[in-house]
């Protein structure tokens, strides 16, 4: 078994890291709130008061945070982990960043001698929670083929997709996806709505044909029950799609659908949303035409 350290504690993290444990592996964590590193505690986990000191201790680090600016701080500020870099040291990133931001750290740690792979995921708290996740790994082969029994403690997908970067290049397109995917299915719940078609019998017509994907699969009945608690905060989603934009620009492609789902997740955080679940975007497109989906009132 294996002494790992995992830093970022939230929705995502703390699914994974709890996976982790379950695993038998010696589990040292850090996270920004005291709160949760004190429940992790309880479970059997040691805490740590910074990313150097669980750097220091551990042969893997995983991190799990918002945004790039965060994980370059956690692995390369005051206290970070490279401050505990050691021989062997393998640092993972399941956050999803720039792939740029992914190769400076990279490439940072290589300096100490700490290979490092980006490895960002798909599946939202369910999948963390249970397992299952799609995990997206760029780095060195050699640091992906060290980590895979920890990887297999915390998904059920696991890619090794190319060099370092590759991963984050890797949930660039899943986002596309997964947005545009999301987007589509709202626009039809409220069409369905708005036309006076009950729209849980339209989800059953169409579900098992060639519009079948993973929202309409997972989102239509928490939708249906307005619970838009949060699998994936959708202000989070918007942060992905302005990377998927941002790096659509660098390499100079075109992302036309994309850019307006980009929008219209902006406009959800605008509303005083953007703590919600991602497929509360719907709010926006219910707000545009004047009903709201699964109220029996708003069918003529």
């Amino acid at each position: 078994m294996a002494r790992v350290g995992y830093i970022g504690l939230g929705l995502m993290g703390s699914g994974m890291a709890r996976n982790l444990l379950r695993a038998g592996h010696t589990l040292v964590v850090h996270n920004r709130s005291r709160a949760i590193v004190d429940e992790f505690a309880r479970e059997g986990a040691i805490p740590a008061t910074s990313p150097r000191e669980v750097a220091a201790q551990c042969d893997f680090v995983f991190t799990n945070l918002p945004d790039s600016p965060d994980v370059e701080q956690v692995a390369l500020g005051q206290d970070g982990i490279i401050e505990g870099a050691h021989e062997n040291l393998i640092f993972i990133d399941n956050s999803t960043i720039k792939p740029e931001t992914a190769r400076k750290i990279a490439a940072a740690l290589a300096e100490v001698g700490v290979l490092a792979l980006d490895a960002p995921v798909s599946g939202g708290d369910i999948g963390a929670r249970e397992g299952t996740l799609s995990i997206m790994v760029g780095g060195p082969q050699e640091a992906f083929e060290r980590t895979l029994p920890l990887f297999q403690a915390m998904g059920r997908t696991i890619t090794w997709v190319g060099e370092s970067g590759a991963g984050q290049i890797a949930k660039v397109a899943n986002q596309v996806v997964v947005a545009g995917t999301m987007v589509a299915m709202s626009e039809a719940l409220v069409l369905a709505q708005k036309a006076g078609v009950d729209p849980q019998r339209v989800v059953q017509a169409i579900s098992q044909g060639a519009a079948q994907c993973w929202a309409l699969d997972h989102k239509p009945p928490k939708i249906f029950r307005r619970d838009l608690s949060p699998g994936f905060k959708a202000y989070m989603q918007a942060k992905d799609l302005k990377i998927v934009v941002d790096t659509a620009r660098t390499y100079q492609v075109a992302v036309p659908l994309t850019a307006v789902a980009h929008q219209i997740y902006e406009a959800q955080v605008a509303m005083g949303n953007g703590e919600l679940d991602n497929s509360a975007v719907i709010t926006v497109l219910e707000a545009l035409a004047g009903v709201q989906v699964g109220h029996a009132e708003d069918i003529p």
